[in-house]
């Protein structure tokens, strides 16, 4: 069955209670913490329009939202799940790809980052542009960090003091950072072209 991959909003409401499911299940699985979070709260995120939805008809396929951090500083995907009948197809990497582009496109000026213990996350993290960093690097707003305490591990990051734990911190630039960096690329390309046309002009002349 083909899967659709989309933008979620109210339509999709319907859905919070067995995505909480799903990421209560992955959790257990993995024998680390996703951050609980209530129906009410994943409601919210799907009539925001800050989640993503993977659906094969009507059955529930994967999910992720967008969380805000920092006062619009920061955004991190959260909550990547894929139910088990449809692993090992790529819908982590095509769910997250979409989580990531809409928190970009939806907050430009924030910094998109994530923990994890996953290499397969750490995996499709690296090829979307994230680099990992240190604790230090990310948000430090402390409802972030209390959202850890359900995670296993807890104890390990209040033991190093919030600097680090089991989890790699990732960061990629905003979308805004990004094209600055683009622009300064494409402005020093055509620097460089200019001066090698002025170069070759004296040349052709002398010939």
């Amino acid at each position: 069955m083909n899967v659709e991959i989309q933008v979620a909003n109210e339509v999709h409401a319907s859905y919070a209670e067995q995505i909480c499911e799903l990421l209560e299940i992955s959790a257990r699985q993995r024998g680390t913490g996703i951050a609980r979070r209530s129906p009410d709260y994943i409601r919210r995120k799907i009539e925001n329009g800050n989640a993503v939805i993977a659906l094969a008809g009507h059955q529930l396929a994967g999910f992720c939202y967008v969380e805000i951090w920092s006062h619009g500083k920061y955004v991190a995907n959260s909550g990547l799940v894929v139910a088990h009948d449809f692993r090992q197809k790529g819908l982590a990497k095509a769910i997250k790809t979409k989580a990531f582009n809409l928190a970009r496109d939806k907050y430009p000026e924030a910094r998109v980052f994530g923990i994890t213990t996953s290499l397969a996350v750490m995996k499709i993290n690296s090829e979307l542009g994230y680099r990992p960093v240190t604790f230090s690097e990310l948000t430090q707003d402390e409802q972030f960090w209390d959202g850890c305490h359900s995670c296993p591990n807890y104890d390990i990051l209040m033991r190093c003091d919030k600097k680090m734990c089991l989890c790699t911190g990732m960061l990629a630039p905003s979308k805004l950072e990004e094209m600055e960096k683009k622009m300064v690329l494409d402005l020093t390309h055509m620097v460089v072209q200019v001066q090698h046309e002025n170069q070759a002009e004296p040349a052709a002349a002398a010939a």
